[in-house]
């Protein structure tokens, strides 16, 4: 049994986790902790590893305390830096703990980015769009920051240019945001959930890959994963992809 505790326990997503830990057979629930309560040894209760989905603003603590405290970490909150992805990770391994910070867990997401690099350096053209409900603070989400930067990376390694673009004004920013020499927008949408489109183009044909969440539970085999394997790792391993045998 894996022993797991669960860090912004209170929130959305840190009850659906909480509900799909105590639900798998091989997992044993035995701390919730939530903003205010403190980390350490005793409150995390013997936990081998724990899922911190808390906020931006309290995550690079709650991680540090974590490692510190001797378990491994399975992250779901967004906003890393490169800079603060090298920090923790040195903390890590100094702990000798394993870290995962992925940003999404959702399986059809992980595998879209991952079909998006396989077809990224053999399209002219490639624009990102990602449609979330309006309650989310952030724009792009980290997945499409994600996604974005892995097709540049791919493109740049087999010399393929930016996608062609002959617009010469644009007051009002229509065109998107930048990443990597790629467009990418965000949609703000009462009814939507978590979706994503990677659009590729070429003379006479169009590649259209999406995903689509309705709901966190979609999240959670992804979670599971994550708990079921850091425990075997030391360090930082950013995206769920690093733990499915995609090739």
């Amino acid at each position: 049994m894996i022993k797991v505790a669960v860090v912004g326990a209170k929130g959305r997503m840190g009850t659906s986790v909480s509900q799909a830990v105590q639900n798998a057979p091989d997992m044993e629930l035995v701390a919730q902790l939530d903003m205010g309560d403190e980390i350490n040894a005793e409150t995390l209760n013997g936990a081998d590893v724990a899922v911190e989905f808390s906020i931006p603003s309290s995550t690079d603590a709650n991680v540090r305390a974590l490692l510190d405290a001797g378990v491994h970490v399975v992250v779901g909150t967004t906003g890393w830096t490169e800079e603060r992805l090298a920090s923790v990770d040195e903390i890590a391994k100094t702990a000798g703990r394993g870290l995962l910070i992925a940003p999404n867990y959702s399986l059809s997401a992980v595998l879209a980015m991952a079909f998006a690099e396989k077809a990224a350096a053999l399209f002219e053209s490639v624009e990102v769009i990602e449609l979330h409900h309006p309650d989310k603070v952030d724009a792009p989400s980290g997945t499409a920051t994600t996604t974005a930067t892995r097709i540049g990376e791919v493109r740049r390694v087999a010399g393929v240019g930016a996608s062609p673009d002959k617009t010469e004004t644009d007051p009002l920013g229509t065109r998107g945001g930048v990443i990597e020499d790629i467009h990418v927008h965000a949609v703000r949408l009462r009814g939507l959930y978590a979706h994503e489109e990677i659009l590729f183009g070429n003379p006479g044909e169009q590649l259209t890959i999406r995903q689509d969440s309705f709901d966190r539970v979609s999240f959670m085999p992804g979670v599971l994963l994550g708990v079921r394997k850091v425990v075997n790792t030391t360090g930082l391993t950013f995206g769920l992809e690093n733990f499915l045998d995609l090739d």
